[in-house]
């Protein structure tokens, strides 16, 4: 028992000395204000470094407090948000702010348990803030954990199954340094993206080398173990991108529960399969938005351009749809870019020339 908490003890001083010498320069780690650790912990689930330090900067300066961010109205959080995906994250950052503002006073709660009862706020997060920001001595487990303690203790649980969950979290609050809980946690998250990589990690000059079990063993590869997800499903996505004579087009909010929740779209036509433009043209012609009128119909592309979500592949064709008016009133060309869109569309707003 005594060699076990030795080596614990040990482990915990390595990885705390190592990010000493070795964390980044980044502008969350320069304060303890909850809003701001909440704010990039919320940012960065699912997402690296280099892609959300420019999403934190800008939501920083637009909303520079969670008063600002509550009073924001969802179409503004949502524009901002453009591009990182999963947006539930960008709604549930809006319900949040609201929540603070008007049954906390705009302060957030000082502990892990209060932390949890935040919409969107689970375990690593509330974990994160309770000990950046409080003192608090709770253990962070998110990928980057799993892959140093899988890989440095030799464990071939399954870090996507109830039994390593737990057992993952129980081990990571065994070495976490009561005294300094702020500090080992950050380190070993730090440790996880920078130095022990999902692909070729940095073995040979890792502080850990001469006790890691993966490392001896030869297990790198191999941990952390998951639990592989069911396969992807495909959806065949058609977009009506219309232009009329006098530069107007149409697009639609996703009502409803979805990844796109909230977010805009031009109409949508989903087909069980590829089409062409000939098998495409008589469904186009029975769509409310064309019944009666004349159009032309042109494929932006050819080949569908294929969006990957972790459940699902959206091959997706945009249709150019050229007429002389608008059934219904139309939102202006050049207003185009004030809305939200999911990521898929914004690249096809940009790429292309109305």
């Amino acid at each position: 028992m005594l060699t076990l908490f030795i080596q614990l003890m040990i482990f915990s001083k390595t990885l705390i000395h190592w990010y000493s010498n070795n964390k980044r320069n980044l502008p969350w780690r320069e304060t303890k204000d909850p809003y701001f650790i909440w704010l990039s912990e919320i940012i960065l689930q699912q997402t690296q470094v280099k892609q959300g330090l420019p999403y934190y900067e800008d939501f920083v300066n637009e909303f520079p407090s969670v008063f600002h961010l509550a009073k924001a109205e969802e179409s503004e959080v949502l524009k901002l948000w453009q591009g990182l995906g999963y947006y539930s994250r960008a709604r549930n950052l809006h319900a949040t702010a609201k929540m603070v503002v008007n049954d906390f006073d705009g302060v957030f709660p000082n502990n892990y348990k209060g932390l949890l009862k935040l919409k969107g706020v689970g375990d690593y997060t509330a974990s994160a803030i309770a000990s950046i920001c409080f003192n608090e001595a709770a253990a962070v487990v998110d990928g980057n954990v799993y892959r140093v303690l899988s890989r440095y203790f030799g464990i071939d649980t399954a870090i996507n199954s109830s039994k390593g969950s737990k057992a993952f979290k129980l081990l990571a609050q065994e070495l976490i340094d009561e005294k300094n809980p702020a500090e080992f946690n950050q380190a070993i998250m730090e440790f996880g993206a920078t130095q022990c990589k999902p692909k070729n990690p940095y073995c040979n000059i890792c502080p850990f080398n001469d006790s890691c079990i993966a490392f001896n063993k030869n297990l790198i590869s191999e941990l952390p173990v998951k639990i592989k997800s069911a396969k992807a499903k495909k959806k065949y996505f058609n977009f009506l991108v219309f232009i009329s004579k006098d530069e107007k087009t149409i697009i639609e909010k996703r009502e409803g529960k979805g990844i796109w929740q909230n977010l805009y779209q031009f109409p949508l036509i989903e087909t069980e399969k590829y089409v062409d433009t000939k098998s495409f043209k008589p469904l186009v012609e029975e769509h409310d938005l064309l019944k009666g009128i004349s159009f032309e119909l042109t494929p932006y592309n050819d080949d569908p351009i294929v969006h990957k979500l972790s459940h699902q592949h959206l091959y997706t064709k945009f249709w150019i749809i050229n007429t002389d008016s608008l059934l219904i009133d139309g939102i202006s060309i050049s207003e185009i870019h004030n809305y939200p869109v999911p990521i898929l569309i914004g690249d096809f707003i940009e790429t292309f020339i109305f």
